[in-house]
Formats: C-alpha cells, structure tokens, sequence
C-alpha cells in the first residue's frame, strides 16, 4: 500500500516520493543489472539512467503491474540500447527540444541528505565526500560547492538532466549513509 501511495505521489512530482522509490528500489535493480553486466560501472550507469527514465515516465506507469517489473523491464532495454551502441558505436545526439523534455523533479525543501550535508564540519565533509565514487564526487561538488543548477550541471557534464538529478540523489544517499556509520 505504501508503495502505491509513494507511486501516486510521485506521478505528481512529489520529489520525497522520487527519492523514497529510488531508495526502496536501487539495491534490486542496481544486483539485476550487475549479475548481467559483471561491471559494477556499468551497472551503476544502467541503473541511474533506468531511474532516470523511470521518473521521466512515470505518468505511464501501470499499476496492474509490479512497480519493480517495470522498472527491471525498463532496465533491460536501458542494457539492450547499451549494448547495441557498443556494437555499432555511433553516438547519437539528443536534441535541445527532447532535452527539456526532462521530467523537472521539484528541489524546494531540503531532505534529510541535504541537512546533514550542511550541518556537518566542513573539513569532515570533505573527508566524507572523498569515499565516494569519482562521478558522485563531482556532482556533489558541483552542486554544492559551485552551486550549480541540475542544468547547469547536465551540461558540463555532457550528461541528460534526469541523469544528473538520480546521481545527486544516489550521491547524498551514500553520504548521508557514510556519515551516519562514522557517528
């Protein structure tokens, strides 16, 4: 009931729904895809970007379905369209138009993440955020200490906003849980 609930909520942009879905479901979405790929980068990259286009989809979402079949199904194919351009390695260029397209999750009220983030010490912050992973190291940075908007961010990165905006999620996800543990 729970989930469906947070499904709802989140079909209307709630952004704590976003984030609570994202939570209750990486771990399994995240293992599907790393006993396919054997990669943990791979995984992770198919994984933020199912995410991704999971919350831009969100609309179409059928309940009659188990949420975590639509998401794996979406991540299939997020491996399949991988795959396929490895194979042919052409680099397709997404359009300004498809672009802002994006699904805009709203970012009005601090989460949890957020506060923690801001109140710790600023010396052991940085400790902290040097545990994570390069590419969550850099949207943080970028995001905090640069005070980057999602766009700004998408477009230094060369990465889609809705990408930007899972791996902001995921990356204070792990911060919050790296801070918590060290308490």
């Amino acid at each position: 009931m729970e989930i469906k609930n947070q499904i709802e909520k989140a079909k209307s942009g709630d952004q704590t729904a976003f984030t609570f879905l994202l939570n209750h479901y990486w771990s399994e979405v995240y293992g599907f895809m790393l006993k396919r790929t054997e990669n943990e980068t791979n995984a992770e990259d198919i994984t933020i970007e199912t995410f991704s286009k999971a919350f831009d989809k969100i609309a179409t979402y059928n309940p009659e379905f188990q949420f975590n079949t639509w998401l794996i199904t979406i991540a299939k194919n997020v491996y399949i369209d991988m795959l396929r351009k490895q194979k042919s390695s052409l680099f397709v260029e997404i359009t300004e138009q498809e672009d802002q397209k994006a699904y805009n999750i709203a970012d009005t009220t601090p989460s949890k993440e957020d506060e923690l983030i801001t109140e710790q010490n600023l010396s052991q912050l940085l400790q902290y955020i040097k545990e994570l992973k390069p590419h969550y190291q850099e949207v943080i940075q970028l995001r905090y200490f640069q005070e980057m908007s999602y766009q700004e961010i998408a477009n230094k990165i060369d990465e889609p906003l809705n990408n930007v905006k899972v791996k902001l999620l995921r990356a204070k996800k792990l911060l919050a849980e790296i801070i918590h543990n060290r308490r």
